[in-house]
């Protein structure tokens, strides 16, 4: 176990893997799904968030410093839920709070189906659930291709293609930060970290995670808030798109975030004022 400042890393055991988290801060306890990002993709917001709450992130299975055993295996999102539901098992009795992005949001949103106990309210921010769009049936071979073509083509080549399917072009901010139109994602993704992220990623995370299909009547009759979320500069990308769907089907307005896909990481005093903004109004 290791500390830094105010934030505490710890390590738990899960069927096949070994999951590391950390925690900070102090009041009603509120984890953070992220998937593929783990716990540095929240680092911009974790320090605000624990002004006011006990934050916990964690990095999924077989990624940085969370292992798997075997790093070859199919990965489910029953799997991924799981060790989301272990986690807070460890962590005590009590309903967490859980804001859930991106394949995190998936994760999150299954979670509430399966172990409703465990969450006291939930944001699903920007879950690419594609199978409740219209095209779904196009999404998913486009998906499939996508992840055959990082395989079969390269990096690069997958990369392109998954932009282009879902608006999301930054997959780590350039040096100083900011954005930039993206032509070569081979040296804009040059740590080997995210090079590592990327490739488990569009093997094993990518299709669990986008083709879930949520069990709509369960969260219907789930007596935890579900606040659905967008960002205000991601309308029209495919994340937006399906937010704004689950958001139909639940009945629920959809609530626009600042920024975009991660807008968490580019805004996140704003994001993190509405962010506990919902949540407070959930108590």
């Amino acid at each position: 176990m290791a500390t830094t400042a105010a934030t505490t890393e710890h390590v738990i055991e899960v069927p096949g893997a070994r999951l590391c988290y950390e925690t900070s801060g102090a009041g009603p306890l509120l984890l953070l799904i992220g998937a593929p990002m783990g716990s540095r993709g929240f680092a911009t917001i974790t320090p605000l968030l624990a002004e006011h709450f006990s934050v916990v992130t964690y990095d999924p299975r077989g990624f940085l410093r969370s292992t798997a055993e075997d790093p070859d295996a199919e990965v489910t999102l029953d799997l991924l839920t799981d060790d989301v539901h272990r986690l807070l098992t460890a962590l005590g009795d009590a309903p967490a709070y859980v804001f859930g992005s991106s394949g995190g949001a998936s994760i999150a949103l299954d979670l509430l189906t399966r172990h409703p106990g465990q969450v006291r309210a939930l944001v699903a921010h920007e879950a690419p659930l594609v199978e409740l769009l219209p095209d779904a049936a196009e999404l998913r071979a486009a998906l499939r291709d996508v992840c055959e073509t990082y395989t079969g083509q390269g990096r690069n080549e997958g990369l392109k293609k998954y932009a282009a399917l879902t608006g999301v072009e930054r997959f780590s901010r350039p040096p100083g930060g900011g954005r930039h139109e993206v032509t070569d994602f081979e040296s804009f993704t040059p740590p080997a970290d995210v090079r590592a992220i990327l490739d488990r990623f569009f093997a094993h995370v990518l299709r669990p995670t986008a083709l879930y299909r949520p069990d709509l009547s369960a969260l219907r009759a789930a007596s935890a808030r579900i606040v659905v979320g967008g960002g205000t500069e991601s309308k029209g990308q495919l994340s937006h798109r399906s937010a704004t769907a689950l958001a139909g089907e639940l009945g629920t307005g959809l609530v626009d975030f600042p920024g975009d896909h991660t807008g968490f990481q580019g805004e996140p005093e704003p994001f993190v004022r509405l962010l506990r903004q919902v949540l407070t109004e959930t108590a």
